[in-house]
């Protein structure tokens, strides 16, 4: 009997490859989403020889508006597609000053645009059915902006905040939902150049990153830190967070800000 199927967008390697690997040895059947329709079609035949599930392909750029309407379609009318992960993305922008428009524009579609629609395009059955798995791909970066690039940390916080209200809107419904927050990971978004130039013990292999984000699915977290040794601490920031909350609307300014 089938486990249900998945749908892992940014398939054909990295992070999303690795998704595929795991979930297929699972029992999950795949659709593979990206736009390299050779390396997609090589790793599901791969994974078909040795798991024995079924993995289909799709060859779709969705930062392109017929691609995103394409995957959406698929996920708002296929029953048997029971899990999501959104990790398709890219980063490697510019200081702002000296961005490229277009560059940025598309960071933003595949970043943010793709992840709230294809969301937006399964949650419905997911609902209606009481079940099913969506994991968004975002970065510890969504944590320290001020430490990075400026839209990517901003897209990816985007995926966070939205990732948490998903939990909050269908967690009780039956829904797993799981925000993943990796560190820097060998993946072709850093190449050899960067990499060299970062203490080897900031740098987790993608098996690994991806092995630590299952068991955090498993442990039933909604915020998952591969690399943080103690989960406290992110209690703790919750919590701080959370404390500021009974004061953050109120129907005067604060005394600072008054004569």
């Amino acid at each position: 009997m089938t486990k249900g199927t998945f749908l892992i967008t940014g398939a054909s390697d990295g992070i999303g490859a690795v998704y595929a690997d795991r979930l297929a040895r699972r029992g999950h059947d795949l659709i593979l989403v990206a736009r390299r329709a050779d390396k997609l079609a090589a790793l599901a035949q791969k994974l078909t020889v040795e798991t024995g599930v079924c993995v289909e392909t799709m060859s779709a750029d969705l930062s392109a508006p017929d691609g995103l309407a394409a995957v959406e379609a698929r996920l708002r009318g296929d029953a048997t597609i029971t899990g999501l992960v959104n990790n398709a993305g890219i980063a490697g922008e510019t200081t702002l000053v000296d961005a490229d428009s277009a560059y940025l524009t598309g960071m933003i579609s595949l970043n943010i645009l793709a992840v709230t629609r294809l969301t937006a395009a399964i949650a419905p059955r997911l609902t209606a059915l009481g079940a099913g798995t969506i994991i968004n791909m975002t970065s510890v970066t969504a944590l320290m902006p001020d430490g990075f690039t400026t839209v990517y940390p901003a897209s990816k916080a985007f995926v966070l905040a939205f990732t948490e209200a998903l939990q909050g809107e269908l967690g009780a419904k039956g829904v797993r939902v799981q925000a993943v927050l990796p560190g820097i990971t060998r993946t072709a978004i850093w190449d050899d150049a960067q990499l060299a130039h970062i203490p080897a013990d900031m740098v987790m292999e993608v098996d690994d990153m991806v092995d630590a984000a299952m068991a955090g699915l498993d442990l039933g977290e909604t915020i998952t830190i591969p690399a943080l040794p103690d989960i406290a601490d992110l209690d703790a920031y919750l919590a701080a967070r959370a404390a500021l909350r009974p004061n953050l609307s109120r129907n005067h300014a604060a005394a600072r800000y008054t004569a």
